[in-house]
């Protein structure tokens, strides 16, 4: 009996004296590198998107791999208020990502196959805003699987619909009513993340007989799209990019408001945000909506 009570007691010891399960860091649910990708590559749930040129996808892709035009399938730019990027309607994005094989049981993988990362930013950002949990980005994209010995192909798989439910849309993307009530607000960070000479005021955006305002949303702070990825594309360590944003005047438990040119840069320095662990939103209008509503701006070259 001494024996049985004395072994109850060490259990309940050791149940009381056992350390938690460790929470996964958001950087570890939010990115995969190449070396997760071999091991996975052929799990059944499995939908890879290639984020890039159709010319790039033709000449060898991640084997498996859908090729995704974010631009003209993931974004609409048939919106009355003529603005170039904008997230569609739940029920036509709901068909969309069903068109690409993704279903409710989805593990989602998106890399970019060039130098530019901001466009598979904006897919990672479209997928959380349409509720998609498990999705993360490879690290370095197409390159680095290469550099880890992957192997390319040109052969397009052959797409089932994906059984995806209706969709739960996540409070991600704001507008310009919400920036301009949040301004200078106490646990918000609006964080304009274009090239500093586009923030200064020392360059001027927009397209060609449609110049967006010069200068920057006044309040906002500078983050560039930029500051986040080494030169092959791979995410800096995470004490840099924490660093990038302490730098810039983000605290910690702030919510990261961000904003570019049209809203693709943007979606870069969100997701270094997200890596970190902060709640993060989308102005989705971006500057090119701000400056069509004559909105008032801060431009530093002119006070010089």
């Amino acid at each position: 009996m001494k024996t049985v009570l004395t072994f109850a007691l060490a259990a309940a010891l050791s149940g009381l004296t056992a350390p938690a399960a460790v929470a996964q860091a958001p950087r570890d649910q939010l990115v995969v590198n190449a070396a997760w990708l071999q091991q996975h590559g052929n799990d059944a749930n499995l939908v890879l998107l290639h984020v890039g040129t159709k010319a790039t996808y033709e000449a060898g892709h991640i084997p498996g791999a859908r090729y995704v035009d974010y631009a003209s399938t993931l974004t609409s730019s048939m919106n009355p208020n003529g603005l170039t990027l904008e997230m569609l309607p739940a029920d036509v994005l709901h068909d969309r990502l069903a068109a690409l094989g993704i279903g409710d049981n989805s593990r989602v993988i998106v890399y970019q196959s060039d130098d530019m990362w901001t466009p598979s930013t904006r897919v990672m950002l479209t997928l959380d805003y349409a509720g998609l949990s498990n999705v993360s980005w490879l690290d370095g994209g197409q390159k680095a699987w290469v550099a880890a010995g992957g192997k390319l192909t040109t052969d397009a798989p052959q797409v089932q619909p994906g059984k995806l439910a209706a969709l739960t849309l996540r409070p991600v993307v704001v507008d310009a009513d919400f920036v301009q009530a949040h301004l200078n607000t106490a646990g918000y960070a609006i964080i304009d993340s274009r090239a500093t000479a586009f923030y200064d005021g020392s360059r001027t955006g927009g397209r060609a007989n449609e110049q967006h305002k010069t200068g920057h949303i006044a309040g906002a702070l500078n983050v560039p799209f930029d500051s986040f990825t080494q030169p092959d594309v791979l995410l800096k360590p995470a004490s840099e990019i924490a660093a990038t944003f302490t730098k810039a005047g983000v605290k910690p438990g702030d919510t990261v408001v961000t904003y570019c040119h049209i809203g693709q840069q943007a979606t870069a320095t969100l997701f270094a945000a997200r890596t970190l662990g902060y709640k993060v939103m989308l102005y989705d209008g971006s500057f090119e909506d701000w400056s069509k509503r004559n909105l008032q701006v801060d431009n530093p070259a002119v006070k010089k």
